[in-house]
């Protein structure tokens, strides 16, 4: 099994990125697993704390889970990921089935900053996108999908996801084995990482 991680800053456009990776493999052998999913159970809290959480920290997410559901799938086992729920900042209870693939892929804001899930990792992407243009993707985001208004995304932005962005996701730039700018020049970054992988599960 191939593993694919593929991090960023919020708003760095790692959907559209999956997307473009995907769109030429088959699809049967490609699965991908999101950081999100892995946001620690925070059962023993009330809404109110649960809110104040800083979920850009990486203390807020399990790796331990992550990891070990990554050394599962590649031993051929199924797991069973968490599903998490933004609305209600906790765990939902529910499970998504995922089957073990050729190819893996993990994207998430934080995956290339625990040292023990970077080792297993086969291939490190970091995709990189301008400061101004994270912002903004992300106001979209939060206010269409997540039921918050401009003033408490932007609140969070400056006293959360800027200083945490600085502190610990742009540094793990460093561990990547591939930068993929996030514009319309991407496209050959795209291809080699596409041509790795075809490579790699013919």
């Amino acid at each position: 099994m191939l593993i694919i991680g593929i991090a960023g800053g919020t708003g760095s456009g790692k959907t559209t990125v999956v997307h473009q990776i995907m769109n030429e493999l088959p699809q049967a052998e490609v699965g991908i697993i999101s950081q999100d999913s892995y946001y620690r159970e925070n059962n023993h809290l009330s809404f109110e704390e649960r809110a104040l959480i800083n979920f850009d920290h990486p203390r807020a997410i399990d790796f331990e889970l992550l990891g070990k559901h990554l050394k599962e799938l590649k031993s051929g086992q199924t797991i069973h990921q968490p599903v998490y729920s933004f609305v209600t900042h906790n765990r939902t209870g529910d499970t998504v089935v995922t089957h073990p693939r050729k190819v893996m892929i993990v994207e998430g804001i934080l995956i290339l900053a625990n040292p023990e899930l970077r080792e297993l990792f086969d291939i490190k992407i970091y995709v990189h996108a301008d400061s101004d243009e994270r912002l903004i993707r992300r106001l979209k985001r939060d206010i269409a999908e997540r039921g918050r208004d401009m003033e408490e995304v932007l609140n969070r932005y400056q006293n959360t996801l800027k200083p945490m962005h600085e502190q610990f996701i742009e540094p793990t730039k460093a561990f990547a084995d591939i930068i993929i700018p996030n514009d319309k020049y991407n496209t050959v970054a795209i291809d080699v990482v596409r041509a790795v992988i075809n490579q790699r599960i013919k």
